[in-house]
């Protein structure tokens, strides 16, 4: 399955966590490729420093749940505190989107559902994958990224 996925960081050496989380996830899954590592403002709460941002393509076998697992993992091992929605962190790895496929649990949702709101992730997706087709939305990334605020 062709999956993406988010990963962002505004704490510490921000690079080091990112290529670290993605060394951690190419130990995982066989990392396809990766967007430029670009720096961004914060979303949500505006309040923290900048992050670097990344979206990054892989293959895998695994299933939503485990893929899940397994980014929590990485994001433990790097030293993520889970305080409170939008804070700062050394880093964090979202799951964009499994396939065409959505799915939903109690803890995940995909595709990601503020993709469309993200236009840090949108230009990173657009930067690899200007094609691919929101499997919800019905629209290409390219188009998703002009239509965002």
């Amino acid at each position: 399955m062709i999956c993406y996925f988010g990963l962002g960081s505004n704490l510490g050496n921000r690079q080091e966590y990112m290529l670290k989380a993605l060394s951690e996830l190419s130990l995982k899954m066989k990392i396809l490729q990766n967007s430029e590592i670009i720096e961004t403002k914060p979303y949500g709460n505006v309040n923290q420093p900048y992050f670097l941002n990344c979206v990054t393509k892989i293959d895998t076998e695994l299933k939503p749940d485990e893929l899940l697992k397994i980014c929590t993992e990485i994001e433990n091992k790097l030293g993520r505190k889970r305080s409170q929605k939008w804070a700062s962190r050394t880093i964090d790895i979202d799951i964009l989107f499994y396939g065409n496929e959505t799915f939903q649990s109690d803890e995940l949702t995909i595709p990601h559902p503020e993709i469309q709101k993200r236009r840090f992730v949108l230009k990173s997706l657009n930067e690899i994958c200007p094609d691919l087709v929101h499997p919800v939305l019905n629209k290409k990334i390219s188009q998703i990224i002009l239509e965002c605020k």
